[in-house]
């Protein structure tokens, strides 16, 4: 399956951005901290449901100080309709406690520093870093290790290395919202189970379809 070339590669985003010009995360979110939580607690759920207990967590905690001075039980009890509530509470309780002792309570901007933190891995930390602090990070979950190489985007057998093809190929230019349009293209049109590509506006350019 060939790459997409350059000029085509613009196509498909000036076709995402004249649909959907200034996307936003589906996770609510009002501060890096809220975001960095948030992000956490999305790991093998879905947004809407993240959102159904962040309502409820940030009214009692929207800052580092706050959260760790709840007992994990109590944060247990608010995220457990999420799932792997033992976890993600030890996560946030954690990483709002190296937060505040290690960085005065304010959430880094680097990719390194934010690896340091309790539950934060690679992926987490690009959504930070690219919705909070607009850097040009590319986020890979498991929609864009799924379409970005059919659709002919990326290369790479690999999370990073898809990653790495992305940050290479995309044009800067749409680095600020390219991974939201590709999770809500992953998301809702090119689906693993039934693909929308009858209706798909990068259908003609897919390399998916170029044998078919």
């Amino acid at each position: 399956m060939s790459l997409l070339t350059n000029g085509e590669i613009i196509t498909v985003f000036e076709r995402f951005k004249a649909q959907n010009p200034e996307p936003k995360p589906e996770l609510n979110y009002y501060s890096p901290f809220t975001l960095l939580v948030a992000v956490v607690l999305s790991a093998q759920t879905t947004d809407k449901s993240v959102n159904k207990v962040t309502e409820i967590l940030f009214k009692r905690a929207d800052t580092p100080e706050k959260l760790m001075n709840l007992s994990q039980d109590e944060v247990i009890s608010i995220i457990k309709p999420i799932g792997l509530s033992q976890a993600k509470s030890k996560n946030i309780l954690g990483l709002s406690r190296m937060l505040c002792e290690e960085f005065n309570g304010v959430v880094p901007s680097t990719r390194e520093e934010l690896m340091k933190l309790s539950g934060v891995g690679r992926k987490t930390a690009n959504v930070v870093l690219n919705v909070a602090f607009g850097q040009h990070t590319m986020p890979v979950d498991t929609h864009l290790f799924r379409i970005c190489p059919k659709i002919g985007l990326s290369e790479g057998g690999s999370v990073e290395a898809v990653e790495k093809s992305l940050v290479e190929r995309i044009p800067d230019e749409y680095m600020e919202h390219a991974h939201h349009w590709l999770i809500l293209h992953g998301r809702y049109v090119c689906t693993a189970k039934k693909p929308l590509c009858e209706t798909c506006i990068i259908n003609d350019l897919c390399r998916h379809n170029e044998n078919g």
